[in-house]
């Protein structure tokens, strides 16, 4: 069987499942998840030692201490990825929900009806606990689900999936309702993303060159969890201390995930005050820091940022540093260089924290909060599929709600259009 025998049949196989599966009881369903869970912790050792393969090789391929530690599992990770499963199952379940009813003249009763999307395809890389999420989410919210991870974890994410499809099966979920593309070849992708027939939602998390083959090529609706190009705004007048301890968290906390800040504004009237001991906590924390030409003056011994280092998502100890005259000036750079994923602002002001929530065109606007908070786990959504950073149909940390659609149901007693 060639690649694209092979993702055409997982497709219609998840088809097939979808249509069982939205109509199996939320019983059933947290009963598999809870299995699912229940699995991943009794299989730590054999998740870390296949883990310990993806590790391997990705030293070998010289990535990035910060991208192998997204790529990382230990038992306390494998226990978020059980946690995570468990909270999904203590949610409510969206399948079935009557959103609105309401009666026209005519006498009929028209309403609307939460219901899964159907087939959800997740392209995604590095990290493997998106395989527990993803799959949680899906199963939950009654679709199937297709997972093409990246080759770099490819050991680890064929372990998690197996023990997940054993699950779900030995619940009672219908066979094929979870696939899994081994196949790290990039044709896989290129076939996948076309079976509009077959998949009713994409969502696809990775670097710029993977979003852009992937929205270019596809005939799927695709839901992009792009760059995370992350800002911290530090406004005249903020708590310095808050400050500091906020943007230290944005970027240190874990610098290889889209969450994480990669530029810093900073108001010129606090600059001297607030850089010079806020860059020597980065530099002991072995960050490098590239600074504008007012960076530069405050604090002279770092490196000088470009017109590249402003657009880009390093997902390492690397951060951009910029003096701006003011609130304007900050959302202006914002909006020009930022990937609408996640933006704060310190300020101890009502008016201006305002103006940033609302002029800020992101997924995740803050005020006196890290952005490393934009999570579905986070947020209470239990996991999420992907943190979208478009308006449609989902914007920010996708969980239950947003892998459902909603039809009409109409009530009648033998109405006719006149």
């Amino acid at each position: 069987m060639d690649i694209r025998e092979l993702v055409l049949d997982k497709a219609k196989n998840a088809k097939k499942a979808a249509r069982i599966l939205a109509n199996t009881s939320t019983a059933i369903k947290n009963k598999a998840l809870t299995a699912m869970a229940n699995g991943l912790i009794n299989a730590k050792d054999e998740l870390k030692r296949e883990n310990e393969k993806d590790i391997t090789y990705a030293k070998e391929k010289g990535l990035s201490s910060a991208l192998i530690d997204r790529l990382a599992l230990n038992d306390k990770r494998i226990e978020g990825m059980a946690s995570g499963i468990k909270e999904i199952v203590a949610l409510p379940d969206p399948v079935g929900e009557v959103t609105r009813m309401w009666q026209r003249p005519s006498g009929l009763k028209v309403g609307k009806l939460r219901v899964p999307l159907g087939v959800v395809g997740i392209i995604y890389e590095s990290r493997p606990n998106v395989t527990a999420d993803a799959v949680g989410l899906c199963i939950k919210s009654g679709n199937s689900i297709i997972l093409r991870g990246g080759s770099e974890a490819i050991n680890s994410n064929i372990a998690i999936s197996n023990i997940l499809m054993k699950s779900a099966i030995d619940a009672g979920l219908p066979e094929g309702c979870i696939q899994l593309i081994e196949i790290t070849d990039r044709q896989a992708i290129m076939d996948l993303i076309k079976l509009d027939q077959y998949i009713d939602l994409l969502v696809a998390r990775g670097g710029f060159e993977l979003i852009k083959v992937i929205t270019e090529n596809a005939t799927i609706p695709v839901a992009k969890h792009s760059a995370g190009v992350c800002h911290t705004y530090v406004d005249i007048g903020a708590d310095l201390k808050m400050a500091e301890d906020i943007s230290f968290n944005a970027k240190v906390h874990r610098p290889g995930v889209c969450n994480a800040m990669e530029t810093l504004l900073v108001h010129k009237a606090v600059a001297e005050k607030f850089l010079p001991p806020m860059i020597k906590r980065y530099k002991e924390a072995g960050v490098e820091i590239r600074g504008c030409v007012e960076t530069k003056k405050i604090v002279p011994d770092i490196l000088d940022a470009t017109e590249e280092d402003w657009y880009t998502e390093y997902l390492d100890l690397i951060l951009s540093v910029r003096v701006v005259k003011d609130i304007d000036e900050a959302i202006d750079h914002i909006m020009t260089y930022g990937s609408h994923h996640s933006d704060a602002i310190v300020t101890e002001d009502y008016s201006r924290s305002m103006r940033f929530l609302n002029e800020v065109d992101s997924a995740a606007v803050y005020v006196n909060a890290s952005t490393r908070f934009t999570d579905g786990n986070e947020f209470g959504l239990g996991a999420e599929l992907g943190i979208s950073t478009q308006k449609l149909h989902s914007r920010g940390p996708m969980g239950l709600e947003d892998l459902t659609s909603q039809k009409y149901i109409i009530f009648g007693n033998g109405q006719i259009r006149q």
